[in-house]
């Protein structure tokens, strides 16, 4: 005789904003899609600004973002902190992808017709750069921690204040 297979219930929980249910693990809400891990949020206020809007100045350009990793009181606000140091990551690396594009461009112009073509695309690189740039402005603003690939980890790990 072979043993009945036993069924192993999945502890489930509720989504706290549609209240649909879904298995532990879920990383998403299969009712309303939002993320089952929550993140903190910015609510304070740092110096005379609220976090959010400090955190989005940092965006603006790199000045900000270097004038709040040293000036007191932003540069003990861990939220500031994060979205100050991505701002300078990605600006390096927006440096960084745009020197080897033009290179790039520059040699594939050489080609005969398809060579300007290929040029656009890279044009194309600057439009989603400048796509990003606008989501980290508005995710600050908004008071999400929201971090980008690779860069974010980085941003991340030195934005705990010393």
């Amino acid at each position: 005789m072979v043993p009945a297979m036993e069924e192993t219930q999945v502890p489930l929980q509720s989504c706290s904003h549609c209240a649909a249910q879904m298995p532990q693990t879920a990383a998403f809400c299969p009712g309303c899609g939002r993320s089952m891990h929550a993140q903190p949020r910015a609510e304070g206020r740092v110096g005379p600004l609220p976090e959010s809007v400090a955190g989005g100045l940092a965006y603006v350009s790199f000045i900000p973002a270097i004038l709040f990793l040293f000036l007191e009181p932003y540069k003990s606000n861990r939220f500031v902190r994060f979205h100050s140091f991505q701002c300078l990551f990605a600006c390096v690396a927006a440096i960084v992808i745009g020197a080897v594009l033009r290179l790039v461009s520059v040699v594939l112009f050489i080609i005969p017709y398809l060579g300007p073509l290929l040029v656009l695309l890279v044009d194309v690189v600057v439009l989603a750069a400048l796509f990003v740039w606008l989501v980290l402005l508005v995710k600050a603003v908004q008071g999400e921690w929201f971090k980008l690939p690779l860069l974010g980890d980085f941003a991340e790990r030195y934005s705990d204040p010393r």
